[in-house]
């Protein structure tokens, strides 16, 4: 007669996720009871009982140290950032830190002088402290508080686990959680994978962003436009491949993607025309170079320059310092003055007025000298002045005179020379008339004349 073998639940064919749901749980909770009920054997009572005065003498030292490191760090002037970013970090994790050192001290000392199983718990704890504290500090380095706080507690919750031995118990229980959709079984414990793995692979996706994009910004060989198109594709390159790997990897079947394809482009259609739009309309900026941040710019009643340039928008600041965000179609389709396209010289025109009675000739004259000595007015480039008409009330000029820098302002450049023209006619006598009109009302008398 053969001897009986035990089946586990969760392999029976006719078992039910919530059955193996049900035997996980009961199972850990046995193991947490065994561990409970250990506590009560004198050398794990003693242990614990050194614990607890650990924990309180690391609370002792932190209150003693902490005050007079932190009052040395103040001290510190002139230290490099990353020197007082890890003396931070060591102040604020000093009672752990002290906690590790004092906990692992007794377990060397305790393996000494009596039996290792005498200390095992206490060598659970060094572990389990010593590993919270390198999460901890390992953390700092993620700049997202939001991705740091997952990263810190999601580790935390991980090596507490691996260290407790405990992964088959939970990995079983987050497994029988979950649901069938289609011919897909969806669990927890592949949700979380996948989020893990694609977490990790964003992470260091987004590092080597950064990495090359610093190194590509630096790089002088390349146009702004280009600069911005590179940085662009690689983001878009890495990401992709960060999620697809990630997803991949966790076990996630990607054939769905085809139906859900064919969804995203009936929603192109229908409600995305414009994003799609302002998307190709910015690579198509991108690779024409016909906008490029630093480009001063007309669009409408906006002058500005292109302070960036986005997958959706562009950037525009204004001399007032408002700070406009125009659509890339708009910039596509409607006519754009670019102040500094294929150079960086612009022509400006001032009208003005002097009475019959000045000489034009003096007039074009003065009002050339004035403008060039104005600063900004290019030199090389002489200034022009012409008669423009005889109207009503004044002989009407145009004065024309270029600037290299219009990001400096063309109002100001314009008033300048406004200035300049007074204060030259005003040295040589040249009258800037005003219109004058004589009002009667009717029923009045004629004045007689005198």
């Amino acid at each position: 007669m053969e001897p009986e073998t035990e089946t586990p639940t969760d392999a029976l064919p006719d078992a039910t996720p919530m059955e193996g749901l049900t035997t996980s749980v009961e199972g850990l909770f046995a193991q947490g009871r065994v561990f409970l009920e250990g506590l009560l054997r004198p050398w794990n009572a003693y242990q614990v009982a050194i614990l607890l005065g650990l924990v309180l003498v690391a609370w002792f030292l932190t209150r003693g140290f902490g005050p007079r490191i932190r009052a040395w760090m103040a001290s510190r002037e002139g230290w490099p950032t990353w020197r007082m970013r890890i003396l931070v970090i060591v102040h604020r994790r000093l009672f752990l830190i002290f906690f590790v050192v004092l906990v692992w001290t007794m377990v060397l000392v305790m393996r000494e002088v009596t039996w290792p199983s005498r200390s095992y718990l206490l060598s659970v704890v060094a572990e389990l402290a010593t590993a919270w504290l390198f999460v901890a500090v390992v953390a700092r380095l993620i700049r997202s508080p939001v991705l740091r706080s997952l990263v810190r507690y999601g580790a935390w919750i991980y090596v507490t686990i691996a260290i407790l031995n405990l992964q088959e118990e939970i990995g079983a229980i987050l497994d029988s959680v979950g649901f069938n959709l289609g011919g897909i079984r969806l669990s927890l414990l592949g949700v979380l994978q996948a989020v893990l793995i694609v977490a990790l692979l964003i992470m260091a996706a987004r590092f080597l962003t950064r990495t090359t994009t610093a190194r590509i910004e630096r790089n002088e060989d390349l146009s702004p436009s280009m600069r911005v198109l590179v940085v662009k594709f690689m983001q878009v390159l890495l990401y992709g491949a960060a999620i697809y790997i990630g997803l991949r990897a966790s076990g996630v079947d990607l054939t769905g993607l085809a139906v859900l394809s064919g969804a995203i482009g009936v929603g192109l259609g229908f409600g995305l025309q414009k994003v799609v739009s302002n998307l190709v309309s910015g690579v198509i900026i991108l690779l024409d170079k016909s906008i490029k941040p630093g480009d001063v710019i007309s669009l409408g009643d906006t002058f500005g320059w292109i302070q960036t340039l986005g997958a959706r928008y562009a950037s525009v600041v204004t001399r007032d310092g408002k700070e406009y965000l125009i659509p890339n179609e708009d910039l596509i389709t409607n006519q754009v003055v670019n102040w500094s396209h294929t150079n960086e010289f612009v022509r400006l025109d001032i009208h003005f007025g002097t009475s019959y009675g000045d000489d034009p000739h003096l007039v074009r004259r003065i009002a050339i000298e004035a403008a060039m000595g104005v600063d900004r007015v290019l030199t090389d480039r002489k200034p022009v002045c012409h008669v423009t008409g005889f109207g009503d009330s004044s002989v009407d000029y145009i004065l024309r005179f270029w600037i290299r820098d219009p990001t400096g302002g063309l109002t100001n450049i314009r008033g300048n020379v406004f200035l300049a023209l007074w204060d030259a006619f005003q040295e040589n006598g040249i009258s800037i008339p005003f219109p004058q009109r004589e009002v009667r009302m009717l029923g009045d008398k004629p004045t007689p004349e005198v």
